[in-house]
């Protein structure tokens, strides 16, 4: 069984140990839920009151929140409690899953097909005409390459992930299940007997070290090509339209969505729920919040929130106003009823 002690987390994580550097867990759990032989963090002043109530042997801890141990707990000290608390983690995490390279009976491979070295096919999985796959990449059952599809070296493609024809991947792309790169992205303009479908005639190109959550859609282009640059991190659910570009080490979460033709630069993140919408800029490094409705360009380094999507302190402003105003107002009846009592005793 694995075990570390304070000292040897300490050690990992360049902390500093406040009460016994001998204390020795064997796993680790939400603060809630940890035990005494179990270690846990706290990385922000908001939940500091679970440090009186849980049960871990070890917590974590930001400098912020550095104090004397509470109720027998032994803490350790960190710069960055969210990276050490990974670090513990990996520390404690099963060995991976190893897929020996090989065709499964059940496969489907194109004769013309091109594979790497030490590729794994599951069963069901099938690679189409003229696809090609590079050198230790993981295709798992059920997965789908279209034709003249093209997946880099040291991928992994989960059950049901699908890339349609002529789409690009990168090296270390990971495809969690259900993801769909490639599917037509959605063009239609009025005729004479309804709504006619526009050809979608790009493909969609995914940089190198891209991970994309499960059930999420990235559209092809209408021409062109959609664009995922190196080092994004895309969630679950989430919809990212034709000829939209992502730039490097984005990150777009749950459930938000991004309209065609838009242009996200380096560093941005889109939390969960916002939508993008079309034909628009968002800065490098630039931040939306969580349900909001971005409907214009937003320069370098923005935070947004709110539909439609404005500055922080605009939002803030805007949020406060009407309970200032109603604060206003109750003083205002206040004085006006010592008015009007003045007024009375004369």
């Amino acid at each position: 069984m694995k075990s570390l002690s304070a000292a040897a987390i300490a050690e990992m994580v360049k902390g500093t140990v406040i009460g016994d550097a001998a204390k020795t867990c064997t796993g680790v759990a939400g603060v809630r839920d940890a035990q005494d032989n179990t270690i846990s963090f706290v990385g922000s002043k908001k939940y500091q009151h679970q440090l009186e109530t849980t049960a871990a042997g070890i917590v974590l801890i930001n400098k912020d929140l550095e104090k004397e141990p509470l109720n027998g707990r032994t803490f350790v000290v960190c710069d960055h409690v969210d990276l050490a608390f990974a670090k513990v983690l990996e520390f404690f995490a099963p060995e991976p899953v190893v897929y020996a390279p090989g065709i499964h009976p059940a496969a489907s491979v194109d004769p013309t097909a091109k594979l790497g070295k030490n590729v794994h096919i599951g069963a069901c999985a099938v690679i189409d005409r003229n696809a090609e796959v590079g050198d230790n990449t993981v295709i798992l059952p059920g997965a789908y390459i279209g034709v003249e599809a093209k997946v880099g070296s040291d991928c992994y493609i989960a059950p049901n992930a699908v890339v349609m024809f002529r789409c690009t991947l990168g090296n270390k792309v990971v495809l969690h299940p259900g993801v769909v790169i490639g599917g037509d992205g959605f063009g239609f303009i009025p005729g004479p007997q309804g709504l006619v479908k526009v050809p979608q005639t790009g493909i969609v190109e995914i940089g190198n070290d891209v991970e994309i959550g499960a059930n999420t859609t990235i559209d092809r282009a209408r021409f062109g090509k959609t664009r995922i640059k190196d080092n994004v991190k895309i969630d679950n659910q989430v919809m990212v339209a034709h000829n939209v570009e992502i730039g490097e080490s984005s990150i777009l979460v749950a459930q938000c969505g991004v309209a065609g033709s838009a242009e996200l630069g380096r560093g941005v993140i889109i939390a969960a729920q916002a939508g993008v919408n079309g034909h628009i800029t968002i800065g490098d490094g630039a931040q939306v919040a969580g349900t909001s409705g971005v409907v214009k360009s937003l320069p370098a380094g923005a935070i947004a929130m709110g539909t439609p999507a404005e500055g922080q302190r605009e939002f803030m402003t805007r949020y406060t106003l009407p309970k200032k105003v109603e604060k206003l107002q109750a003083k205002i009846n206040e004085l006006a009823a010592e008015i009007e009592k003045l007024k009375a005793e004369k």
